[in-house]
C-alpha cells in the first residue's frame, strides 16, 4: 500500500496514466484487505470546491452509489462531514446511522459500518477516502492510524495522477476487490460432481450480481437452461425474480456481508428458498424447494412481458432524496437543497427553478448559469413557447440528450447559446396543478436512461410537494412574525437619566412565535415601569394573551398601582379570562431620581443585578405563583437602591434554559458574561448576552432580554 507510484514508465500519457489508476486501485484493495474491509471509494473535491465526486471505488458495483457519485460539501452526509470539519468520520452501526444521517439510513436500510476521512496533500484540501463494511467496532487507534495513512497515500497518488495527465482528473473507475471469473467459467471437475450430488441447487454471483456459475439442479429449480443464465443478474432474465424485494436481497448481503433469505413463487406455484451467503468477491447461493403457504410469500409479479424499469437502486435514490427534501422547512431550504444536493446528485452543472406566482413566471432560484442567461428566463412568458414553459403548461417531462434534439423540437428555445449540451425538465405538479419547472443542465452530452428518467420525475413530483408545504410554512411564518412584532414595543421611550434596550430572539422549533414580551412605560413624575414576561405556549394563543397581559400591566402601572398591585389585579384578569394558560413575569418600579427600585416577581426567573464596579448578584426576590392560577394569591414587593451606572438585567428563561444545561451553571455563566461589560455600550451588552443565547443551534423557547442603566443625568433633566 506505501509504494511510490510508479516513475519512469513507458508508453502514451493515456497508458502511463492508467497505469497510475491501476496502482491506485491496487492500493486501495490492499488497505481493504488490511483492516477487514469490503469496500472503498475515493471523492476527490470537484476545482470550485464545492462538489465531491467518485474517482475510484472497489468492493461494490457502482450502483450502489448512485445517490453519492456527486456530493455538494454542505450535505448533511459522512464524506461531506470529513471534508468540511477535517476529521474522521465514524458510523459504526446501523442504529448510528439512523441518528446522525438519517437521509442515508432511508436509502440504505442495511447493517455495515462506514469510515470517511479527508485526503490532504501538499495542495491542500484534495477530496475524501471512504470505507465500509459489515457490522464493526469503533476503530481503535491502530486502525484509525492505517485509514489516515492510507488516505495520505491515495492522496499523493491521485495528484501524482493529475500532474501526469496535465488536463483533469483521471477517469472514474470501479472496480470489485477480486476479479469476477469469466462469464460461463466452470469449476473444477472435482467440485463440479460433488456440488451436482447435492439435492439442492447451487450457483454464483459475482460482485455485480452476475451469474457465474449454476449447478444443474439449480438450473432445473429455476426452469432455464444454464447457457442462457450465466453472464446475466437473475432478476433481468427470470421474469418472477423481476421485483425489487429481491434484488434488494442481494444489495443487503453485499452491503451488510450477512447471509441472508427470501422466499420466491416459480410460477405457476412452486415456491423456492433463496439463501445468500456473500463474501468480498461475491455471493454462492443456495437453491432449495420451499413448502410455504401462497399467502406468505410476496405478491406475485406482474405477469412476463409486463416491462418493470424501476429497479431497487432507483427506488432507494429517490428515498434518499425525498427525505433530504423532509427536513426542508421554507422555501429558501426546499431551493438550497434542490441546489447543493439534488444538482451534485445527478452531475448537473447549472439549474433553474421557475415558478408561476399571481399569473406571472419568476425565477426561484438559479445556478450554474451567467446572469444573461438567468435574464432571459426571467423575461420569458406564461404563453411563451419554450421548453420550460411547455413543460409546466402541459406537466409532461422533457430530456434533450443534444443541442440538435432540443433545437429541432424549440426554434426558439430560452435560452439559446447558453453553453450547455443536455437538458432534463421536470414539471412541478403538486395538488394536481402546475406549479413550476426544474431544468437541470449539463455541460456535457448526457444520455439519459429510463431509470434516470424515473428517478427524476418522480423527483419532480416530491420537490413540488415540498415547495407548496414550504410556501405554507412561509405565510404561517411571515403571519407569526407580524403578530410577533405588533405585540412587541417597537420602540422603548427615552427617560432622562436612564438608558434602556431590549432583544427578543425567536426559538428554533415550531412557527417562531412565542408569549415573551416586554415594555417600559413611562410614569407621572419621572418614574418609568418595566416590566418582562413570559407566557406559557408557543402559538397564536400564546402571542394574543402575551398581548391582553401587556395591556393590562400598562393600564394598571399607568393608574399608579404598585409593583405588587400591578400583578395581583393581571392575575385576577387571567383567571377571568380562564385561558389554559399561565405566565410569568417580573415588574420593576424604578424612581430615577431617588435611585430606588421596587420589585414583584411571579414565578419568573430571578433578575441581575451588576454593580458598578463589575460585581454581578442575583437578586434573590420573593415571588408568588404563575399569572392566572390562584385568584388570591399575593406578591410581595421589594424595595432596593441603585447606583448610578448599574445595570438590572430582566430576561426570560430562555436565556438559561436549554436541554443537558443544568439551570445554576447556566445562571452562573450568564452573570459571567454580563460582568465582562467593561466600559461597553449597553447595547453592546445585550449583543453580548445574546450571543451567550445563540450558544446552541436548537431552542426550543424564545428569548426576551431587557437592560435598565441609572445614567445619573436626571437631576439636569428635572
Amino acid at each position: 500500500m506505501g509504494r511510490p507510484p510508479p516513475s519512469g514508465a513507458t508508453g502514451t500519457p493515456e497508458e502511463r496514466r492508467e497505469a497510475d489508476l491501476d496502482a491506485l486501485t491496487q492500493a486501495l484493495q490492499e488497505m481493504l484487505h488490511e483492516i477487514g474491509a469490503h469496500t472503498g471509494a475515493l471523492y476527490r473535491l470537484t476545482p470550485d470546491g464545492q462538489t465531491l465526486e467518485v474517482t475510484v471505488m472497489t468492493g461494490l458495483p457502482r450502483e450502489f452509489l448512485q445517490p453519492w457519485e456527486r456530493v455538494g460539501v454542505r450535505a448533511p452526509i459522512p464524506v461531506a462531514d470529513a471534508v468540511r470539519e477535517g476529521r474522521l468520520v465514524w458510523v459504526p452501526t446501523e442504529k448510528d446511522m439512523v441518528r446522525e444521517y438519517p437521509s442515508i439510513a432511508v436509502a440504505l436500510p442495511y447493517e455495515f459500518s462506514l469510515a470517511a476521512v479527508p485526503v490532504s496533500t501538499s495542495g491542500g484540501r484534495y477530496g475524501v477516502f471512504v470505507v465500509w463494511s459489515g457490522p464493526y467496532p469503533p476503530p481503535p487507534a491502530g486502525t484509525r492510524d492505517r485509514i489516515a495513512a492510507a488516505a495520505a497515500v491515495l492522496g499523493r497518488r491521485l495528484e501524482h495522477l493529475e500532474q501526469i495527465a496535465g488536463q483533469g482528473p483521471p477517469a472514474r473507475r470501479d472496480r470489485p476487490v477480486c476479479p469476477p471469473a469469466p462469464s460461463g467459467t466452470a469449476p473444477a471437475e472435482a467440485l463440479g460432481a460433488m456440488v451436482a450430488r447435492l439435492p439442492e441447487g447451487m450457483a454464483t454471483l459475482d460482485a455485480r450480481g452476475r451469474l457465474t456459475y449454476v449447478s444443474p439442479k439449480g438450473a432445473a429449480l429455476l426452469g432455464e437452461s444454464p447457457l442462457r443464465l450465466l453472464g446475466v443478474q437473475p432478476w433481468t432474465v427470470l421474469p418472477w425474480l423481476d421485483d425489487p424485494v429481491y434484488e434488494d436481497r442481494y444489495r443487503r448481503a453485499m452491503i451488510s456481508q450477512q447471509p441472508t433469505s427470501f422466499v420466491a413463487l416459480r410460477p405457476p406455484g412452486r415456491w423456492l428458498t433463496f439463501e445468500l451467503f456473500p463474501s468480498m468477491s461475491g455471493i454462492t447461493l443456495r437453491i432449495t424447494p420451499a413448502p410455504v403457504e401462497p399467502d406468505l410469500g410476496p405478491e406475485r409479479p406482474a405477469p412476463a412481458g409486463v416491462s418493470l424499469p424501476t429497479r431497487a437502486g432507483a427506488i432507494y435514490h429517490v428515498l434518499h432524496l425525498a427525505s433530504t427534501l423532509t427536513q426542508a422547512a421554507g422555501v429558501q431550504d426546499v431551493l438550497g437543497l434542490v441546489s447543493d444536493q439534488i444538482m451534485p446528485a445527478f452531475g448537473a452543472q447549472a439549474m433553474v427553478v421557475l415558478a408561476i406566482e399571481e399569473g406571472r413566471l419568476r425565477v426561484l432560484a438559479h445556478r450554474g448559469y451567467p446572469e444573461p442567461i438567468v435574464e432571459q428566463y426571467r423575461r420569458a412568458s406564461l404563453t411563451s413557447s419554450t421548453p420550460s414553459v411547455r413543460t409546466m403548461v402541459t406537466g409532461v417531462p422533457g430530456f434533450f440528450e443534444s443541442e440538435k434534439e432540443l433545437y429541432q423540437l424549440y426554434p426558439s428555445a430560452v435560452a439559446p447559446d447558453d453553453g450547455m449540451s443536455s437538458w432534463a425538465l421536470m414539471p412541478l405538479i403538486a395538488s394536481g396543478r402546475p406549479i413550476g419547472t426544474l431544468l437541470l443542465a449539463f455541460t456535457e452530452p448526457h444520455p439519459f436512461s429510463v431509470e434516470e428518467r424515473a428517478v427524476l420525475t418522480s423527483l419532480g413530483g416530491l420537490i413540488a410537494q415540498a415547495l407548496e408545504r414550504a410556501r405554507l410554512y412561509d405565510a404561517k411564518l411571515e403571519l407569526a412574525h407580524g403578530l410577533q412584532e405588533g405585540l412587541l414595543p417597537h420602540a422603548l421611550p427615552r427617560v432622562p437619566g436612564l438608558d434602556a434596550t431590549a432583544r427578543y430572539l425567536p426559538g428554533t422549533e415550531g412557527m417562531d412565535i412565542g408569549g415573551d414580551f416586554y415594555d417600559v412605560i413611562r410614569l407621572p413624575g419621572g418614574s418609568v415601569a418595566a416590566i418582562i414576561g413570559d407566557v406559557q405556549g408557543h402559538n397564536v394563543t400564546a402571542a394574543a394573551l402575551m398581548g391582553q397581559v401587556r395591556t393590562a400591566v400598562r393600564a394598571y402601572a399607568t393608574a399608579g398601582a404598585r409593583p405588587g398591585e400591578v400583578l395581583r389585579r393581571t392575575n385576577h384578569l387571567l383567571v377571568d379570562l380562564d385561558p389554559d394558560l399561565f405566565a410569568s413575569c417580573v415588574y420593576v418600579h424604578l424612581d430615577v431620581a431617588a435611585r430606588t427600585a421596587s420589585l414583584a416577581r411571579a414565578g419568573h426567573p430571578q433578575p441581575l443585578l451588576r454593580h458598578p464596579d463589575g460585581r454581578v448578584e442575583v437578586l434573590d426576590l420573593p415571588g408568588g405563583l404563575l399569572l392566572g392560577i390562584d385568584p388570591e394569591a399575593e406578591y410581595p414587593c421589594v424595595e432596593l437602591p441603585l447606583d448610578v451606572g448599574a445595570v438590572l438585567a430582566l430576561y426570560t428563561d430562555g436565556l438559561i434554559e436549554a436541554p443537558g444545561l443544568d439551570i445554576d451553571d447556566s445562571l452562573a455563566a450568564l452573570g459571567g458574561e454580563l460582568a465582562h461589560a467593561g466600559a461597553r455600550t449597553l447595547d453592546d451588552d445585550a449583543e453580548s448576552l445574546m450571543a451567550y443565547a445563540r450558544r446552541t443551534n436548537r431552542r426550543s423557547d424564545d428569548v426576551a432580554l431587557l437592560l435598565l442603566r441609572l445614567t445619573g443625568e436626571a437631576a439636569e433633566g428635572r
